[in-house]
């Protein structure tokens, strides 16, 4: 019964490419229209066929993990890009709609994260290893969307770029006093102190991200101008000129959103700007991935814009500018993922095969996704006033504006 059910799944789901499955008995099975390089798996556990259409998203992780389904030539990218993209195009597997309904309406509980609750996700993620991150991020330990200027920038130039975009965006000035809400392993706030004289505070919930931004504000001389502090952004009193998150949001939980708007309005000065950079789904609101949110990021949530704006207008807040990346996270996953898997040897020294293998699904599908799966990244600018900042982005590019003035000459 569970094999025909198979069957009846894959033929409905795979519009598109090649997809060869071959059964623990050995029985080979084709699915798709044929066209693309053909992609051959194989089960080598019997019941994989049930566990994949009673949970697809979670058993296919999890089978992937623990080596009960192999890819060969470990084509584990040309895989998840043929899932993904019919995923995207299909709507999913219909008998799992009333599951996904189930899974909406609960989802308030998975996303209500106070303060305690909070602080246990982060520490799931961000406080692994940090050898771990220092396999695959950039010299300065951007864990974000970088932005890609222009083809073939390297991801330390592009994760530069993206610290200048947003530098740029908030008009910092010397002895601007500056919240970094999710500041990470510190890159933002000590480029902000460095490049720009601002004064910083960083907040985060990860201890092992505290410990090394605070040691490496020491290292690079500005501990007078920076200051880290483990706590909850919530716990923040203070007033400043400008307010960053970036790739904090994603955390933040669809419960919270007024108490985290109403928080950047309280503690942002009547003439202030602050700006937010998530990631955002291209379509209405939904839910996590379980298999991510159950291995990866618990508690996370990648919001539609809508309820972006549902929360953001109950706060007296203008939304300035809003402004839409589209392909710069695949193209930073991807080097994030050929960046891993250089260090694979040195990843497994630090943790097991199977987080490894998890660890290169979770890059992959997540640049799939934003490759194929209507996901992006939002940067929302916001101020009490409307002319906090000019009226159109030509302040951001003087030198494109420049060659426009001596064009006209």
């Amino acid at each position: 019964m569970w094999n025909g059910l198979f069957d009846a799944m894959l033929a409905k789901f795979l519009r598109h490419g090649s997809l060869i499955i071959i059964m623990p008995d050995g029985t080979r099975r084709t699915y798709g229209d044929g066209t693309g390089t053909p992609v051959t798996v194989r089960f080598t556990e019997p019941d994989l066929a049930r566990r994949i259409i009673l949970n697809p998203e979670v058993a296919v992780g999890e089978a992937y993990m623990d080596g009960m389904m192999t890819i060969d030539g470990d084509d584990l990218r040309g895989f998840l890009a043929m899932i993904v993209a019919n995923a995207a195009e299909s709507g999913g597997v219909w008998w799992q709609k009333p599951i996904d309904r189930v899974r909406k309406a609960l989802r308030w509980s998975k996303q209500f994260n106070p303060m305690g609750r909070a602080r246990a996700n982060v520490a799931h993620h961000y406080d692994l290893s940090a050898e771990l991150y220092d396999l695959f991020l950039d010299a300065d330990k951007q864990y974000s969307c970088a932005y890609f200027t222009h083809p073939g920038a390297t991801l330390d130039e592009a994760q530069a770029a993206k610290k200048a975009h947003i530098a740029g965006k908030l008009m910092i000035e010397p002895g601007m006093r500056v919240l970094d809400i999710g500041c990470g392993w510190g890159g933002m706030a000590l480029t902000l102190a460095r490049d720009y004289g601002a004064r910083v505070i960083g907040v985060t919930l990860s201890e092992e991200q505290h410990k090394i931004a605070t040691a490496r504000a020491a290292e690079a001389g500005l501990s007078d101008q920076v200051e880290f502090r483990l706590t909850d952004y919530r716990r923040v009193t203070e007033t400043f000129d400008r307010i960053v998150s970036v790739g904090m949001f994603e955390h933040v939980g669809v419960p919270h959103y007024r108490e985290y708007f109403h928080n950047v309005s309280d503690r942002l000065s009547p003439d202030g700007i602050a700006l937010i950079h998530t990631i955002g789904r291209m379509r209405p609101p939904g839910t996590t991935s379980p298999w991510i949110e159950k291995y990866i990021f618990p508690g996370g949530y990648v919001p539609a814009l809508s309820e972006m704006t549902a929360a953001l207008e109950k706060e007296h807040l203008y939304a300035t500018d809003v402004e839409i990346w589209r392909l710069h996270y695949a193209e930073t996953l991807r080097q994030w993922s050929e960046r891993f898997e250089a260090n694979i040897d040195a990843a497994r020294k630090l943790y097991d095969e199977r987080f490894c293998r998890m660890w290169r699904y979770y890059l992959i599908i997540c640049e799939m996704t934003f490759r194929h799966g209507r996901q992006a990244v939002f940067q929302v600018q916001l101020a009490h006033r409307q002319d906090a900042v000019p009226l159109t982005r030509d302040y951001l590019y003087p030198n494109a504006q420049e060659g426009l003035r001596h064009a006209a000459e």
